[in-house]
C-alpha cells in the first residue's frame, strides 16, 4: 500500500513551506536517506529526507507552491501501484508571516529534515519600494513549467516566465526559450528609440515579485531588532597598513603550499575575525546577552559573520573562536562560506552566536553601522581600506591606508564606555597584528 510523505515541520515557527525544487522524479526508485525535495520555510531553504524504500509514485505539489505543514507532498509505494488522491491542502497565504521571534538558543530540528536555521541580517537594509499591481495572480505564475536553468536565467535577467512560450514537453520552458526571448526583447528595445536617440528600454521588467519566506523572516527580525533594542553607535579609524603587510607576508609564504603542508590564503576578514575574538577576550563585558531580568555573560566566543547569498544574508558561526588560531579561523570561515553558498549549512553552524561581524569593505563601503543580531548585544561593522593623506607621529604628511570600524551596541546590556573600551582594544590589536600569532 502506498505511503504518503507529508510536509514536515522544519522549524518551531513553521506553518507552511514552499516547495522550491523536486530532487526526485515520479518513477524514481528511492532508498532511505535520500533527499526528496528542497523546501523554503520562514527560516531557510532545507532538504526533506526520505526514510523508506520504494518508488516515487506521484508528486502532489508543484515546484513553487506553498503547502501547509502536515499536508501530503508525494506518494511512495511499489512499481505499478496507483497513488491515492489525498484531499487538497488548504492554502493559507497569510500563514508565512505569522511566525513569532525565534528563541535565542540554537533551533531544534525534527528528525525528518536536514535543515538550515534562520538567517539573521547584519547590515542596515534599504527601504522596499512600493509594489506595483501584479499582471497575474502569484499562484498562477508559480505553476509555470520551466527547467531550473531556465528559471535562474530568467530571474537573472528580470524576465517574467509568463511571457515566454515553452518548447519542451507539456509546454515546459527551457533555457533555449529564455535565450530566444531575451534576444527578441533586446532587438525590440534597440529599435525603440526616443526623439533624441536614447533607448526606451526599462532598466528592469516591472512586476510584483512574491516575497520569500526567508526574506519575510529577515524583515520581521530587522523590525524587532530596531524597535525593541536601543542601539548606540561608536566608530574609530585604524591604520590598516600593518594588517595588510602581515597578510601579504603570510600569504607569500603559505598561499602556494598544499593544504596538507599548512597552505592557506588568508583574507582581511580572517584577520579581523581573529582580532575580534581576542578583543572580546580582553573585554568580555561585550560578549553578553540581555535577557530581561538577567544579563547573560557568555564564557566562550561564538563568532557569527555575514555571508551574502541570493536569498538574503546568513550568519554562520565560528564556535570557540577565542581558542582557535588564525589559520583555524581562516579555514573554518572558508568552509562555512562555501556551505552557505551551496545551502549546506546545518542548524549547529548557524545558531548560538554571542557576537557578530559584518564586512562591506569588499563593496567599497567606507563606513556603516550594522543592525544588532539578537540575542547578541553588539555587532562590529567593517569598512573598506582607503588610501588617504595622513599626518604621522612626527608631523609629516604622507599617504596612509585607513580603515573605519563601527560598533552597534545594545544600550540595555552595554554602556558606551564599555563599547569604547572594546573598540580601543580592537584598534590596538589590528594596528599591531603580530600579537594574534602568539
Amino acid at each position: 500500500m502506498a505511503n504518503l510523505i507529508h510536509m514536515p515541520k522544519l522549524s518551531d515557527t513553521m506553518t507552511v513551506g514552499r516547495l522550491v525544487k523536486w530532487l526526485k522524479n515520479e518513477g524514481d526508485a528511492l532508498e532511505g536517506g535520500e533527499m526528496l525535495a528542497q523546501v523554503e520555510t520562514d527560516k531557510a531553504t532545507m532538504e526533506v529526507e526520505n526514510f523508506e524504500e520504494g518508488v516515487l509514485l506521484k508528486h502532489y505539489v508543484k515546484e513553487g507552491e506553498e503547502v501547509p505543514v502536515g499536508a501530503a507532498i508525494c506518494a511512495l509505494g511499489q512499481a505499478g501501484e496507483t497513488a491515492p488522491e489525498p484531499q487538497a491542502p488548504e492554502k493559507t497565504p497569510e500563514a508565512a508571516v505569522k511566525a513569532e521571534a525565534a528563541p535565542p538558543d540554537t533551533p531544534k530540528v525534527s528528525a525528518e529534515p536536514k535543515a538550515k536555521p534562520e538567517p539573521t541580517v547584519a547590515a542596515t537594509p534599504t527601504a522596499p519600494s512600493t509594489p506595483t499591481a501584479p499582471s497575474a495572480p502569484v499562484a498562477e505564475k508559480q505553476r509555470i513549467k520551466a527547467t531550473p536553468v531556465a528559471r535562474k536565467l530568467a530571474a537573472e535577467n528580470n524576465l517574467s516566465l509568463d511571457s515566454i512560450k515553452g518548447s519542451g514537453p507539456g509546454g515546459r520552458i527551457r533555457k533555449a526559450d529564455v535565450l530566444a526571448a531575451l534576444k527578441s526583447g533586446l532587438s525590440q528595445a534597440q529599435g525603440e528609440t526616443s526623439l533624441t536617440g536614447g533607448q526606451l528600454a526599462p532598466i528592469a521588467q516591472e512586476q510584483s515579485v512574491p516575497v520569500s519566506s526567508m526574506r519575510t523572516t529577515i524583515a520581521r527580525r530587522l523590525v524587532e531588532s530596531k524597535t525593541q533594542i536601543p542601539h548606540f553607535y561608536l566608530e574609530t579609524e585604524i591604520d590598516a597598513a600593518p594588517l595588510l603587510k602581515l597578510r601579504a607576508t603570510l600569504n607569500d609564504n603559505l598561499a602556494d603550499l598544499p593544504s596538507e603542508k599548512g597552505g592557506i590564503k588568508l583574507s582581511v576578514n580572517d584577520l579581523i575575525l581573529k582580532a575580534c575574538a581576542e578583543a572580546l577576550r580582553a573585554v568580555p563585558a561585550v560578549n553578553v546577552s540581555w535577557q530581561g531580568t538577567t544579563l547573560q555573560q557568555w564564557g566562550r566566543v561564538h563568532l557569527a559573520f555575514g555571508v551574502a547569498i541570493e536569498e538574503g544574508l546568513v550568519t554562520p558561526v565560528i564556535r570557540d573562536a577565542h581558542v582557535k588560531s588564525l589559520r583555524q579561523i581562516g579555514l573554518e570561515a572558508k568552509s562555512l562560506i562555501a556551505k552557505a553558498r551551496t545551502k549546506q549549512l546545518t542548524p549547529d553552524e548557524m545558531g548560538g552566536s554571542t557576537f557578530t561581524v559584518t564586512n562591506l569593505g569588499m563593496f567599497g563601503i567606507s563606513n556603516f553601522y550594522g543592525i544588532i543580531n539578537p540575542p547578541n548585544a553588539g555587532i562590529l561593522s567593517v569598512g573598506a581600506t582607503i588610501k588617504q593623506p595622513v599626518v604621522d607621529a612626527e608631523g609629516a604628511l604622507g599617504v596612509g591606508q585607513r580603515m573605519r570600524i563601527g560598533f552597534s551596541g545594545d544600550h540595555r546590556a552595554i554602556d558606551g564606555a564599555v563599547g569604547a573600551e572594546f573598540l580601543s582594544k580592537l584598534k590596538e590589536i589590528l594596528e599591531t597584528p603580530a600579537v594574534m600569532l602568539v
